[in-house]
Parts: structure tokens; sequence; C-alpha cells
């Protein structure tokens, strides 16, 4: 008794046979449904072999203790933690009283009889063969046994003395020494011998040397220190080890907490506690978004659309490689009919071919994912940063991508199938085509499709602000014109009558068999609708951004700023930039320094002080001052004030310190203010104000030198006025209008001077005959990290916009789909109207009509994707516009009526006619070009099948 079981087996025989015999055909479809299951394994592979297990991620980060504690500075207080030991805050409620800061003794909280190996990291500039490099130095005994697994040994030995160091690889490939050279430290005379070579698993990236407890960081604080410059600035953690084997459990830890100390526990990470009983998560307003329930929806969302697209794709191209098929082998299925053989044994069959050949394309996909993952290990490593865990093969995984292949090698056949399990027997015998009527329900269909999803978008663009309810409108509406691509195939045909020969052959097969046409001319349209809805999104967004960009200097002016060290580098920075670009006219400026000259323009150290330009009260907006201004004015009073000078808010940034800079007239050429009364205001000694809300009722400027920052901060969370002495300087108010880009007010060395107020260098302001190219600034910054210095460089070159970086991968992509999909459809064409070919060579027609007739095959196929791509891509990528609009206009109302100052939302829609262009005429013509030149122009004749 024969079985379904018996037929199918048949059934795959046979299809395995007709693989094998058209090599070509199946390798192609094959490489199309493999390729995307290479990728997608291959990132599975990636992903899951970098994401550490808890042992491993405890084994990095605290080599063989059980845990490791560390001090959040919050002066002893009882504190909440994760189990992790990433997030805290104080247990107490300080919304009223002063947030504590300040060291905890961990020390205290370490149990009697533990051991305790000291890891302290700071910072300092070390010498290499190339000048200055800032580098991390780590103080750490890593050859005991505790920290083992902290740090991979690669070349030599871990540091045994206090004269020897060993360093990370990268650091040494940076600094261009290795492994026995001597090593110094800018500011210590002592030298250090390197012993071995080693790397960080976590940061293959690290610039890190690595030295014994107190041989390095404490000889070079205390040396820059002596020499007035900032420390190394030592983070110190301590790695406890019990002497029993349980470690620290969560119990013990919130025991430790409560002495101000965050413990990140081995025990902990292996066995974490129910998150009911945490208490930091219990605390209102706690929320983790990449836990909720909306992330993870979204995520699934995402994903599960992008593996719906690529799938529908492949079909779309590998559908008519299924359908040719079927159609080479109708001798073949006439003969399963005539001999007994039914409708679902025909449909068994090419059914079949695609079930072998998605179960090709997954074992072979899926063995090349992880052979290529195994082999590039290293490379993406490298690229990532960190070395893997494990390679980590999930079977169920890849098993679940392989189905893809499987369930899109089945996909792709439904349709030849049923198309090929309808065909009379006598129509396959004889290799009749038959009259091919094209269905009548689909076009319907698609159109319900188009109408109701751009009804869906429309009302997502015009009525809401949210991006889903666009795209999912666009996405149906897509699919609509997808299931349209039959009848508007045919609606091309019917200009024809107006073509030479060659290209109205072309269309005439094209609109004929429109059962291998329309899927690849909506293979086409797919892959060009997104190009040009992505397209015209991006250089849209371009647009908007390039219309809202705020310039930071005039065109071509560029600025360097150190705020470190009291400005010691600031001479050598300046000698750089003027060596390294065509300088015109150079600005030294200086910054108000407050305490010792050492100090950097933020540092809170012992010595050093901080400076407050003083607003007279009636200069001060209300708003700012409020403590909750949407009670204590309503929303017209805040508009109101919105558009009051005082306060006006700029929208460039400054790294300048409250906008106060220190300089001469030549600031002012730089900046391009033309003010003749500004520059004799300088040279009179009054301070030039570019803000006249700091212009108090006497018209001078008071600034208050503040050495004392502690008393300075009580005084303000009291509501008093911080102490220190006030400096009043006669002012220079320049016009409205003037753009200072960020600045308040410049006074020259000579004013501050004899004002008492202390200056510090901070860097140059430069304009230049010319905007300097990307070979000057490479020469700068490479003289620039010679002083080990950090420098905010800034060289103003206007707006400079990716769009075209994007346009162009966007539109190589697309044309290389087009190319593509428009072969196969070519390639198809030739193959199964051979019998037509045949005729026009024994009629005598010249040799080129088959080259010609093949690349207008391509190009119909090409041209008709692209036009209806184009159309299907600009309706979405407004749609989205739109919503970005109502949704930024809606932002821009609230602000107003906070009281905000901002220009009104400008969204434009900008077309990319340049990727248009070229995917409308360059695409199809290289297209048509392609399949002309690769095509041979002789064939042997043969006898044609009697009819």
């Amino acid at each position: 008794m024969k079985t379904w079981y018996h037929s199918w087996r048949a059934a795959l025989r046979i299809a395995r046979r007709d693989a094998v015999r058209n090599k070509g055909r199946s390798f192609l479809v094959l490489a199309m449904i493999a390729l995307p299951i290479l990728g997608v394994g291959a990132i599975d592979l990636t992903i899951r072999s970098s994401e550490l297990s808890a042992t491993e991620t405890m084994e990095r980060e605290l080599g063989d203790a059980d845990a490791r504690f560390s001090d959040p500075e919050l002066g002893g207080e009882p504190l909440l933690q994760d189990p992790e030991g990433e997030a805290y805050q104080p247990k107490g409620d300080f919304e009223e009283n002063p947030y504590p800061e300040g060291p905890a003794d961990i020390k205290k909280a370490i149990p009697a009889g533990a051991a305790v190996l000291e890891d302290s990291v700071g910072s300092g500039r070390l010498r290499t063969t190339h000048g200055l490099l800032n580098t991390d130095i780590r103080e750490l005994k890593a050859a005991d046994p505790m920290a083992r697994g902290i740090m991979r040994l690669g070349e030599g030995r871990f540091p045994e003395k206090s004269g020897e160091v060993a360093a990370t690889t990268h650091f040494l490939e940076a600094s261009g020494l290795r492994v026995g050279s001597k090593l110094t430290a800018r500011g210590l005379d002592a030298e250090y011998r390197i012993v071995g070579s080693y790397e960080l698993p976590n940061a293959l990236d690290a610039n890190e040397v690595n030295a014994l407890p107190g041989a390095l960081l404490a000889p070079l604080d205390k040396a820059l220190k002596a020499a007035e410059l900032p420390g190394t600035q030592p983070d110190t953690t301590y790695l406890v080890k019990l002497a029993g084997s349980g470690g620290f459990t969560w119990n013990m830890v919130q025991e430790i907490n409560n002495k101000g100390v965050v413990v990140a526990s081995r025990a902990v990470a292996l066995d974490p506690p129910a998150r009911a009983d945490i208490p930091l998560y219990q605390k209102e307003g706690w929320l983790d978004y990449n836990e909720s329930t909306v992330a993870q929806t979204a995520e699934l969302a995402a994903v599960g659309t992008v593996v719906g697209l690529a799938m529908l794709e492949i079909c779309l191209l590998a559908g008519p490689a299924f359908a040719v098929g079927a159609r080479r082998s109708r001798r073949q299925l006439g003969l399963v009919g005539a001999n007994g053989g039914d409708r679902h044994h025909v449909r068994a069959i090419v059914l079949g071919g695609g079930l072998v050949i998605g179960v090709s394309a997954a074992v072979v996909g899926t063995v090349l994912a992880i052979g290529l993952t195994f082999a590039l290990q290293p490379v993406l490593e490298d690229y990532m940063g960190a070395r893997f865990g494990s390679f980590d093969i999930r079977p169920l995984e890849l098993g679940g991508i392989a189905l893809l292949a499987v369930l899109t090698g089945l996909l792709a056949a439904i349709v030849p199938a049923v198309t090929a399990s309808r065909q009379t027997v006598l129509a396959s015998l004889t290799g009749r085509r038959g009259v091919r009527k094209s269905s009548r329900v689909l076009p319907v269909v698609g159109l319900i499709a188009v109408a109701v999803g751009a009804a869906i978008a429309l009302y997502g663009s015009l009525m809401t602000d949210q991006f889903v309810i666009v795209a999912g409108g666009s996405a149906i509406a897509e699919l609509g014109v997808v299931a349209l691509t039959p009848a508007l195939v045919g609606l091309f045909g019917r200009i024809g009558r107006w073509l030479p020969l060659s290209p109205r052959l072309a269309l005439r097969d094209s609109v004929r068999n429109r059962g291998r046409t329309a899927p690849a001319v909506a293979a086409v349209l797919a892959a060009i609708a997104g190009t040009v809805a992505v397209s015209t999104y991006t250089a849209s967004n371009d647009a908007q951004n390039e219309a809202s960009y705020v310039p930071n200097l005039p065109h071509g002016a560029v600025s360097v700023i150190v705020t470190e060290g009291g400005g010691r580098d600031v001479p050598a920075v300046r000698q750089a930039v003027q060596q390294s670009l065509p300088v015109e006219v150079r600005a030294e400026v200086e910054r108000i320094n407050v305490g010792k000259p050492s100090c950097s323009m933020y540092s809170d150290e012992e010595g050093c002080g901080q400076f407050q330009v003083i607003v007279p009260e009636a200069n001060q907006c209300p708003l700012w001052e409020s403590d909750d201004s949407e009670t204590e004015f309503t929303t017209a009073e805040r508009r109101k004030l919105g558009k009051d000078w005082r306060c006006w808010q700029d929208d460039v940034f400054t790294e300048v310190d409250s906008g106060v800079l220190v300089g001469d007239a030549n600031v002012l050429k730089v900046l391009g203010i033309k003010d003749p009364a500004a520059e004799k205001a300088l040279a009179e000694g009054k301070v030039v104000s570019f803000d006249k809300r700091n212009i108090n009722k006497d018209g001078k400027i008071d600034i208050r030198l503040i050495t004392d920052i502690e008393a300075a901060d009580k005084a303000i969370e009291q509501d008093k006025e911080p102490p220190g002495e006030i400096k009043s300087f006669p002012v220079h108010q320049t016009p409205e209008g003037t753009n200072a880009y960020g600045l308040s007010m410049l006074m020259t060395p000579a004013t501050a001077k004899a004002a008492g107020v202390g200056t510090a260098p901070l860097g140059a302001y430069y304009s230049t005959t010319s905007l300097p190219t990307s070979a000057q600034q490479q020469k700068l910054d490479g003289e620039i990290n010679k002083t080990g210095s950090e420098v905010s460089l800034r060289i103003e070159k206007g707006y400079v916009g990716e769009t075209s970086i994007v346009l162009l991968a966007l539109t190589v992509f697309a044309g290389l789909v087009t190319i593509g999909a428009a072969g196969i459809a070519t390639g198809l064409a030739q193959a199964d109207a051979e019998a037509d070919l045949k005729t026009l060579a024994a009629v005598g027609a010249p040799a080129r009509v088959r080259r010609t007739l093949s690349g207008f095959q391509c190009g119909v196929v090409a041209v008709m994707g692209v036009v209806l791509g184009s159309a299907a891509g600009v309706l979405p990528a407004i749609g989205l516009r739109l919503t970005e609009e109502r949704a930024q206009d809606k932002w821009y109302q609230e602000a107003l009526d906070q009281g905000g100052q901002m220009a009104a939302p400008y969204v434009p829609i900008v077309v990319p006619w340049g990727t248009l262009a070229a995917l409308l005429i360059a695409v199809p013509l290289g297209a048509a070009l392609l399949a002309a030149l690769v095509t041979r122009s002789h064939r042997t004749l043969g006898r044609r099948a009697a009819t």
C-alpha cells in the first residue's frame, strides 16, 4: 500500500536529481538563501560568544577573589545597591538635606581574617618614542594567585620589584616600546624597566601599565604636586577573599552596604537574589526600560519585521527560478500525470525542489557561519575590543535560523508548484504554453491593500505623532503594490507599439510571461522602495540639520583650549598650530584663575578656587530664579518671559568658564567682530561685554573671586551670597546682535592684572588664509599628541553631513539588487524563450538581435522595478517627515509654554534627485549593458518541437 511517505520520497528524489542536473540554477538559488543564513548565523555566534557567563565575568573582574570592595564617595552613608554593584544610591532621603559626599573607610568593612589585595588605578603621561601618551597606571600585584584571570600575560612576566612594570600589548604598539625598554613618566626622574606584556580581556585597546603597589603612583603623584601640577588621581578598590569557600552572600553584601561600601560579589553574581529581595529596585521611580515588556515587544517586532522583509525579498528573487525549473521539467511532470499522478504529486515534486534547495542552503549557510566565525574570531575580538568568553554554539538558535532557510525555499516554490499543477497533461507533453490568464483576484487584493495602507499612513502622519503607524501603513501599501505588480507589468506593455524591434520583443516577452517577470520586478521594487524611502528621509533630515547648525567659530577659524595643568603645555600647543596650519591672525587667550597657578579650570583641589560673574537681580530671569515656575506663572506669562531679553540663551556651547575670556583685540578680529569702539575700549582697560545682563546699574561688571569653595557651596545651599572678594570693571557693551560665539565678555591681560585678578594660559584662536586640509589637520594632531595634553581642537568647517556617504551606499546596494534581480529574470527568460530565439535565427535575424534582446529584457525589468519602487518609496518618507513635523511642533509648543526660547521647527522634505537619477537611468542602463555583454550572439540551430 502506497502512502504519502512513498509519494514524497519519490518527489524528493526527482527534485534532488533535477537540482543536480541544473547546477547553475540550483547554485544561484542556494546562494540567495544561504547568504542571509550565513550572515545571521555568524551574527548569532558572535553575539553569543561575546556574551560572558557570570563565571567568566567574575574571573575577569575579580580574578580568584570572592569580592571587590569600592568606595562610592558617599561619606560612609548606608546605601542600596544592585546585585552587580554597578548601580547604587544612599538609603536615606536627601531631598531636603545635603547629598552625602566624602570617602568611606573601606578597611573597616573588610571581615577579619580575609585575604586582601589592593588595586589602584590612576593616570599619567608616559614618555614614548613618539612623545607623551596619557596612560592608565594600575598598581596591582598581578602575580598573586588571587589576581589570576584579571590580566592575561603575553610575553615576559609581571613586575616583582619596585623598578619594574608590565604594559598592555596595545600600549606597546602605540608607544613604539617593547619588553626590555626603559619607561619614564613626565614629572618623575625615576626609570622603570618593562619586564612583560599583558592584555585585559575586556579592554584589548587599553593603554595601561602595571606596577607593584606604591611603586609608581605615589612617587609620581608626589612629584606632580610638588611641581603644582594635577596629580594621578588614583582610585583604589580592594580584592577580598574569605577563609571559607562560601564567599559573600547577598545578606553579607547588604550588611557591608550599611557601612557605605559597594560590593561586587562572586557568590551573588552566580546566584543572584530575586528582584523582590533587592531593596534598590523597590524604591519609587526605579525603572529598568531594558527589562520592560514594552522594550521586549518592540525588539521582537523589529526583529520580526526585518526577518519577514528579508524572506519576502528572497522569495521574490528565488520564485522565478523554481518557476522556470518547473517549466523546463514540464515534460517530466507531464509523464507523472500520464502515469496516474495527480496534481498534488506534481506540486510535491516542485515543492520538493524548494525543500531540497532550502535544506542544502541551511546546511551550507550554517556550516560556513560556524567555520568563518571561528576562523575570524581574532579579527572579531580585535574589532569588538574584548575576548570571547568561549566559542558558544547554541544548536536551538542555529537550528531556528536554518529552519528559516527551509521555510524560505518552500515559500519560494509554492506559486510555481501551484502553477505547474494546473497545467494539463497534454500541454506538458507537447510543450505548449497555452493561454495564460492573469489572476483577477490578486490585483483587487493589491488595490485594497494599497488603499488601506495609504489611509493608515495618512492617518498616522496627519492625526498622530506615532512613527509605527506610518511605517505599518507604508509596509501594507508596499505589499499591495507588490500584489499589483502583474497588472502593472501588463500596463507597461501598452507602450511596446512605439518601440523598435528588440525592445518591443523584450517588453512583449516580459508582459506575456508575467509569472517570471512580476516577481523579479517586485524584488527590484521592494529594494528600490526601501532605498528611496531611506534616501529621501536621510536627505530631508540632513537638510534640517544643516538649517539648524550653529557654528562655534567663523568659517575656517581654529581654536585650541587646554584646561589642565595651569596651561603648562599651552605654548607648545600654540606653536604646533602655527606651524601646521595656514594661520592668518593668532589671538592668544587666557582664563581667570583663582588660587595656585597650576589649578585646572574647574578644579576643586586644595588651594584652587572659582570665580562668579554677578548678575544684577534686576537682570535675572524670573523663570530661572523661581523654584516652581509652573505654579508661579501662567502659561501666557511664561511665553511672554520666554521672549524677555533676561531669559535669552546662547545656542553656542563654549568651553570657557562663564564665557569670560582674557585676550587682546586680535580675538575680535578672529571672531569677525568689526567694532572700533570695542577695540578702543580694550585699549582703555575696559571689559567688552557681549551680554548686557551682566552690567549693573552703575554700568560695570562685578566678578566675585571665591577662594573657599566649600564655604561657598554651603552659603548657596542656604540661599546666601557666597563669600569672596568682588572686582568691578568698567564696561563697553557691543551692539545688539553681535555674534561672539558663546563668549560673554572679553578683557585684556593688563586689565585683569591691574584689578588683581590672576590668569592662566588657556590656548589661542586663529583665523586662516584657507580651510585647513585633512593632511594639515593630521599633521597637527600628531604634533599635539607629542605634548601629551588633553587639547580641545576645533576647526570650523561649517556643516558637514554624512548624507553623501549614506546615499552612495544605498544607491550601490539598490543597484546590485536591481542588477541581480534583472539578471536572474533575463537568464530565466532566455532559457524559457529558447524556441523563440531559434525561430528568430531561422528567419534570418542578425546575430546581434540575441544580444540586444537580452540587454533589453534585463533593462525592461530594471526600469519597471525602479519606476514603481521610486513611486512607492517617496510616499512613506513624506509620511514619516510629516509625522516628525507634528512631533517637533508639539514639543516646540510645550517648550514655549515653559518659557523656552527657540526657533520654530523646520522639517523640510527633500527629494534626493541625484539618487533618483542614478536609480532611474544609470542602474537600468548598466544592467542592460551588462546583460548584453555577457550574452553570446551565436547559437547553434536546433530542431523546434512540433506544436
